[in-house]
């Protein structure tokens, strides 16, 4: 099967959201894909594309819009489209300028534009990834971020009387140097000061370092906690997370990879 022509996509998109209803991001590609796609290989069911027919009412739900309803009825055609974009990246640059700015971009800063949206939705469906995550596997990922990095090995402690610390990995290769590890999956909870003391309370003897990671974010008592305390505590919010997990590629792989090309210059002297 081939990959469908660009406006031919849409319409599937549109007949699965025509109730009106939000749906997860994840359901409706699921949906999508089992009525309409099941035979297409996996790396075209990966490419994505945007437009003005549906928007994102909160963090990885999918809802049609009034433009959407009405071309779910109409069809979609490449016109529509074009319109639907030219308004959406207009939007998409906060109102700085009117929506003939963005095509007035150059083919390298609209490929800078694109590279750095598919980073942010990368990211933004990472964090979400990790927030589902069960909290036992999650704790291993952080350990494992930690050893990509290139820090030694790691121990995961008992998930009983563990006093507040998930793991332990080795500052170095030898393990001449132990980190202590803990790790919140909170959603909207802020890591708070309480938090901190007691991780700081767990922490043995045998080391003062440590690292708190959470998928939230910490309150400023809590910030203002590990910067006081005579141990050195590395504080990492979601954010944060998952930069390291993209940098590290640690829960995401290479999807394409594009060769772009330019005149050489030297090519052509003659002299």
């Amino acid at each position: 099967m081939n990959l469908p022509k660009f406006n031919e996509t849409f319409m599937p998109i549109l007949e699965t959201l025509r109730d009106g209803v939000a749906i997860h991001h994840r359901e409706l590609i699921k949906q999508v894909r089992d009525r309409y796609y099941s035979q297409l290989p996996q790396e075209l069911l990966q490419q994505r594309t945007k437009s003005g027919l549906v928007h994102y009412p909160k963090r990885g739900m999918v809802q049609i819009t009034d433009a959407g309803m009405a071309a779910g009825k109409q069809g979609v055609t490449l016109a529509d489209l074009e319109s639907n974009l030219l308004e959406f990246y207009a939007e998409e640059k906060t109102k700085d300028g009117p929506a003939q700015e963005v095509m007035r971009q150059s083919p390298q800063d609209m490929i800078d534009s694109g590279v750095s949206a598919i980073e942010a939705q990368t990211k933004s469906d990472l964090l979400e990834r990790l927030r589902d995550l069960d909290p036992f596997y999650f704790e291993k990922v952080i350990l494992i971020i930690l050893k990509r990095m290139g820090y030694g090995e790691f121990i995961e402690t008992s998930k009983s009387g563990d006093g507040g610390v998930d793991g332990i990995i080795d500052e170095d290769k030898l393990g001449l140097e132990k980190i202590y590890i803990q790790a919140k999956r909170y959603t909207d909870k802020k890591v708070c000061e309480t938090d901190i003391r007691n991780f700081i309370g767990a922490m043995s003897g045998d080391t003062r370092k440590g690292v708190f990671v959470t998928t939230s974010s910490f309150d400023a008592a809590a910030s203002q906690k590990a910067r006081e305390v005579h141990h050195s505590i590395i504080l990492i919010d979601g954010d944060r997370l998952v930069d390291l997990m993209y940098q590290y590629n640690v829960g995401v792989q290479l999807s394409s990879l594009y060769e772009i090309k330019d005149v050489d210059a030297d090519f052509f002297e003659t002299s």
